[in-house]
C-alpha cells in the first residue's frame, strides 16, 4: 500500500539502572520502544522509528551538479598547470636552502597528551562529572580526549560477570562515593577486565572488589556509546581509598 509506513528498528543493551536514560534519551531522537526484556544484569530495549522518505529528484540533481563542476575543476588545474610548476620549483629552491631546527618545539597536542586530566585541573572535566550520564558533554568529552589520562575519585557502581567468564568483569563506575545509590555524572565502564588488570594500590591489596568499593580511578579515555550512556575507560591503576 503506498500510504503504509515504514519503520526502521534497532536494539539497544543496557546494564541495570540506566534503563530510563537510555528510553529518554531514544524518544528524543524519534524512536518509539516497542518490547522491553530485563535480565537479572542487563535489559533489551527494541525500539521504532519512521523511515524518512528519499528525496530522489533532489539526488539526481545534486549528483548532476557534482558531474558539472567535476568537469569545470578538471579543466582549470590543466589550464594552471604551467604556473604551478614554475611556482613548485621556486618553493623547492628555497625549502632547500633553510637549515632544520636543531631541537623542534613539541606541540599542543603532544604537550596535552603527557598531562593527566583531573577535575582541579579541568574544569571541562569538573564539569562533566556532575552532568547527566546520557549528556552530550560525554561524546564531546570522549571525542576531544580519546587516548589521553584521566584522574578522578569515585566508587564501583555495579560488578558483573563478563559473558560467561568466571575472573573477568564488566565494571560501572561512578565519581563520588555512593556506589550503587550515585546519581550524578557519566556512567563510566570497564569492560572486560580482571582484578589484575585494575592494578590496585595500597598497603593491603584485597582479594576482590565489589559496589561500592571507593577508589582513585586513574584511566584513558575510551569511546562514549551514546545508546547506552555509558562512557568507556581503560584501568591504568586503581589507588584504594
Amino acid at each position: 500500500m503506498a500510504d503504509e509506513i515504514k519503520y526502521e528498528y534497532k536494539t539497544v543493551q543496557t546494564v541495570r539502572g540506566t534503563n530510563g536514560l537510555v528510553i529518554s534519551k531514544m524518544q528524543k531522537d524519534g524512536w518509539e520502544l516497542v518490547e522491553q526484556a530485563q535480565g537479572t544484569l542487563r535489559a533489551t530495549l527494541n525500539f521504532r522509528r519512521p523511515k524518512k522518505p528519499q528525496p530522489w529528484l533532489l539526488i539526481g540533481t545534486a549528483a548532476a551538479f557534482l558531474v558539472i563542476l567535476a568537469i569545470v575543476i578538471g579543466v582549470a588545474s590543466a589550464l594552471s598547470d604551467g604556473g604551478e610548476k614554475k611556482v613548485e620549483s621556486d618553493k623547492s629552491t628555497a625549502v632547500a636552502s633553510e637549515k632544520p631546527s636543531a631541537t623542534p618545539t613539541p606541540t599542543a597536542a603532544e604537550s596535552a597528551a603527557t598531562e593527566v586530566i583531573t577535575p582541579q585541573n579541568n574544569p571541562e572535566f569538573a564539569a562533566l562529572l556532575t552532568a547527566d550520564s546520557c549528556d552530550d558533554a560525554n561524546l564531546d568529552f570522549a571525542t576531544r580526549h580519546k587516548g589521553q589520562t584521566v584522574a578522578f575519585n569515585g566508587s564501583i557502581v555495579n560488578m558483573a560477570p563478563h559473558g560467561d567468564y568466571d575472573t573477568r568483569y564488566d565494571f560501572l563506575l561512578g565519581p563520588g562515593d555512593k556506589g550503587p545509590n550515585t546519581g550524578v555524572g557519566p556512567a563510566f565502564k570497564y569492560e572486560d577486565v580482571n582484578i589484575a588488570d585494575l592494578k590496585l594500590t595500597a598497603k593491603k591489596i584485597p582479594a576482590t572488589v565489589g559496589a561500592g568499593d571507593k577508589f582513585r580511578f586513574v584511566a584513558a579515555v575510551g569511546e562514549f556509546n551514546a545508546d547506552q550512556c555509558l562512557f568507556f575507560l581503560d584501568p591504568i591503576s586503581t589507588d584504594i581509598r
